[in-house]
């Protein structure tokens, strides 16, 4: 007897739509016709493997050449596992963020806030055997967009999952606890169900913070299943 579990579904409204008409970009980006899944070969399933040998890891972006960033240091840990818990590990994380004035380090953001010459926004890391990561960086902060009148985006971190083939790619986002700003995001409300929505919402860990020095958030992500992480585009209907 194989012990192979079938994945478990999602639960109706875990995840976003792909239409989702309070965060207009969607409306003119979604799929009109119903999507093909074609079947899967070997490039799909394997390769390239991702590791620290080829990407080597950036875990404190909060530095850069000596420099301290400016802004909140704090520390983000958690673990990745599956619908079973169990730990996905050696996955690579790529992280990407505004600064804690609320600006990309991008050529395409224009926000009239001051840029960081200490900080990139950008980072890497990779799950351990235990499916275990942890990085070190600036608590980003709010910025304006223009999805409707006077709209700010919360307070948010970007992850992009990578597995054990190149196709395998999840992206999600991470937010902070207590910030007023979501209940007012359209991109966080994509997700209809309201205990998933929570289960984008970082934890403070006060084990994690470390006395004088950074504060301690956890954000555990679960790759499939009823207890699933919302991620930002899937094969999920």
């Amino acid at each position: 007897m194989s012990d192979t579990l079938p994945f478990r579904p999602f639960v109706p409204g875990s995840q976003p739509e792909y239409n989702s008409p309070p965060y207009g970009s969607t409306a003119k980006r979604h799929p009109k016709l119903a999507l093909a899944k074609p079947p899967q070969t070997i490039t799909e399933r394997t390769g390239p493997v991702f590791s620290p040998s080829q990407y080597p890891s950036c875990t404190d972006i909060s530095v850069v050449d000596g420099h301290a960033a400016m802004g909140e240091r704090i520390i983000v840990a958690g673990r990745v596992t599956d619908e079973d818990g169990r730990p996905v590990p050696h996955t690579m994380i790529e992280i990407w963020q505004a600064n804690a004035s609320g600006r990309y380090h991008h050529a395409r953001d224009q926000h009239d806030a001051p840029l960081d010459a200490h900080f990139s926004g950008a980072g890497r890391v990779f799950t351990d055997a235990d499916g275990t990561y942890r990085f070190v960086t600036i608590k980003p902060g709010a910025y304006p967009w223009r999805n409707h009148p006077n709209a700010w985006r919360p307070n948010h971190i970007h992850y992009s999952l990578f597995g054990p083939g190149f196709a395998t790619r999840l992206i999600t986002q991470m937010y902070f606890p207590g910030d007023p700003l979501l209940a007012l995001d359209p991109i966080y409300h994509c997700v209809p169900d309201q205990a998933a929505r929570e289960r984008l919402v970082a934890s403070f860990e006060l084990e994690l913070t470390q006395p004088e020095w950074a504060l301690g958030y956890r954000f555990d992500i679960v790759l499939r299943g009823r207890g699933a992480t919302p991620f930002e585009a899937g094969d999920h209907h």
